[in-house]
Formats: structure tokens, sequence, C-alpha cells
């Protein structure tokens, strides 16, 4: 138990830390970070929900106003702005990435890892991130979306950086992955 929460808090601690690489902040008022990629690899190496409970816990933390996004935002006014939509998005999108990489055991986990933060970590992500842009933007869905391609890119790449160190970690220490590790009932 206490070894779970040190590693919940370990990575929502990782994924503020993603937070200090400078953002770049589009034209919307959309900011481009790392953070994303620590959502990602919560759910690919911690699993589906101590994925999820490690973003809860830096949301938990951000609504309180420390500044632990990206530029230093803190603060809950934040989920009801222009990015709420992602801030929302996040616990669940680790989730599903977590999901995904402990449920799918065949094959190899760098590419199980990229399917995962594919289907969670962009596609989770952007949907509720779009919905929100609509709805604060007074946007349509359609042109939300289109606001989105400028962050495709990116998350490609940082789809890619967490299959990567997801494959290195199950390569190097195995027992670490914990997305892939057998549950057992006491």
């Amino acid at each position: 138990m206490e070894k779970n929460i040190a590693y919940i808090a370990l990575f929502a601690a990782l994924v503020a830390a993603l937070g200090l690489i400078p953002k770049l902040t589009l034209g919307f008022g959309v900011p481009i970070t790392a953070q994303s990629l620590g959502i990602m690899l919560c759910g690919t190496i911690l699993g589906a929900k101590r994925g999820a409970l490690a973003v809860l816990l830096l949301l938990l933390l951000v609504a309180m106003g420390l500044p632990l996004l990206a530029g230093g935002r803190g603060g809950l006014g934040l989920f009801f702005g222009v990015t709420g939509g992602f801030l929302i998005g996040w616990p669940i999108a680790a989730y599903v990435t977590g999901l995904i990489v402990e449920k799918w055991r065949t094959g190899s986990i760098v590419l199980v890892s990229v399917i995962a933060s594919i289907i969670g970590g962009i596609f989770v992500t952007y949907l509720f991130g779009i919905v929100g842009m609509a709805i604060v933007l007074e946007k349509t869905f359609l042109e939300s979306a289109a606001l989105m391609i400028a962050f495709i890119p990116g998350g490609i790449v940082k789809v890619i950086i967490a299959g990567l160190l997801t494959g290195a970690i199950a390569k190097a220490r195995p027992a670490s992955l914990l997305s892939r590790q057998i549950k057992t009932k006491p």
C-alpha cells in the first residue's frame, strides 16, 4: 500500500516537473507542454488505477492553487478556462492508456505503449480538450477540432517517447513496470 502511494506521488511530481519545460502558447490560449507526456507515462508505467490517481493528485494540488502546470499556472479557475477540458480529460486519458497496456499482453511493450498512448494520451485527451474549447471559445466542435491540428506533431513525438521510455524500463527493470504486474487476489 505504501509503495503504491509513493509511486502515485512520484508520478504526480513527474508530471509537475515536465511543466518546467518551457511552454509554447498558441494564439487561442492553449499551451503546448511536455506534461501530456507525463500523462501517457502514468498510464503505461503505473497502469490504469495508479496512473489515474497520480493525475488526480496533481490536479487536486493545481486546484488548491499550487503552480504545477506549465508556465507556473495553478488555481481552480484553470478548470473553467480554455484548458479545462484537457485537465478534466487527463485522469481518464491516463486510465485508458494504462488499461490498454494492462490488458494487451502480447507483442512488443513499445508498440503496445505507443498504441495505448495514441488512444488514451491523444484521442481521449483531445476529445475532452476539444469539447472544453468549444464551450469556452463558443465555437462548434469541428471548429475547435480544427484548432487541434497544431498539437498533432508534438503529440506523435510524445507518444514515441512514451513508448521508448516504457520499453526501456520494461527491459532494464521489468518489476518497475506496474502496468504489467500480474495481479493476485489476497
